[in-house]
């Protein structure tokens, strides 16, 4: 791919420019921020490990210059605020969502045509608001965070039965965070149901863990976490830009499956060169489909709060 654009070269953005430079997906990476200096500055280090670390893809860095990012084929945006103290969760929509707004505007003037997958919190809206702002095809704009729930979910399943991560599959349905909705039946170890392994209190236990994830990261460091979120975008760009058709756990937009209409929320599908080649509609017992509808009655609450601004045309 001629060029790969990264806006917001905070934690996040950074990790996954530098995992995606170190794959050699693009002939160059655009990092663009709002703050003076850092996108320049983060490129800059990244592209000075080219030689260490084997790979020839440039790495440059803008300051608000989107006519750079030009014909882009794929666009990964991470900027937003992280909620502060006293910031309600309105507030916090509001704020991102001009931010997000902003951010579509700009890059679908210069890059028509591009793949944008949305890293920004509170994720499922925020795709949502992307979505709506870009008058893209759903299947040319999804978030990513089921990946990362799934890393997180299998890391924890690793340590609980002191086994190879690679040997784990998981999958997790709903909305990021508290209502993502884990399925059992549906997480092996090398073929082996995971219910065979381990108890229904060990699962539950790493489960809630795994929902609390993110909370869990900044209370250890005060902030949230960049090295896992930026990985899993990188791996959603890799599947796209090698059209390697993987199926993954990504946020997209509904139009009926699993009973919900017109709403972003995580789902398996298969990513290829096209973006989502295909929603796959899971055959869930009673118990699974009530969790993703609650799950969905949460991101629809959140959805209320961004239309109720009106900050779209169309």
């Amino acid at each position: 791919m001629e060029r790969i654009t990264v806006v917001g070269a905070g934690n996040v953005g950074a990790t996954c420019a530098n995992v995606i430079a170190h794959k050699d997906l693009a002939n160059e990476i655009v990092l663009v921020d709002i703050k003076e200096g850092v996108a320049e500055g983060k490129a800059l280090d990244i592209w000075q490990t080219s030689a260490i670390n084997n790979f020839d893809t440039r790495v440059v860095g803008v300051t608000n210059d989107y006519l750079r990012t030009k014909g882009s084929g794929i666009v990964v945006i991470t900027s937003g605020l992280p909620r502060k103290p006293g910031m309600s969760r309105d507030d916090l929509i509001r704020t991102n969502a001009k931010i997000i707004v902003e951010v579509t505007e700009n890059v679908i003037k210069y890059s028509p045509e591009a793949i944008i997958i949305v890293v920004s919190n509170p994720l499922d809206v925020m795709t949502y608001a992307a979505w709506k702002t870009s008058n893209k095809p759903s299947r040319k704009v999804f978030g990513m965070a089921g990946i990362l729930d799934t890393g997180r979910y299998t890391a924890f399943l690793a340590d609980a039965l002191d086994v190879s991560p690679k040997d784990i599959h998981a999958l997790l349905l709903g909305g990021h965070g508290d209502s993502m909705v884990p399925l059992r039946r549906y997480t092996s170890v090398k073929g082996i149901p995971i219910t065979e392994l381990l108890t229904k209190e060990q699962i539950d236990k790493i489960v809630d863990r795994t929902r609390k994830g993110g909370g869990e990261l900044v209370n250890l460091m005060g902030t949230s976490a960049w090295y896992a979120p930026g990985a899993a975008a990188a791996q959603m760009v890799e599947s796209i830009v090698d059209d390697q058709k993987r199926i993954f756990p990504v946020c997209a937009r509904l139009t009926g499956q699993y009973g919900i209409n017109d709403l972003y929320i995580g789902v398996p599908v298969k990513l290829g060169k096209n973006g989502i080649e295909e929603i796959f509609e899971l055959n869930l017992n009673d118990k699974e489909y009530r969790l993703l509808h609650e799950s969905a009655e949460h991101v629809k609450s959140v959805v209320k709060v961004l239309d109720d601004m009106s900050l779209f045309p169309h």
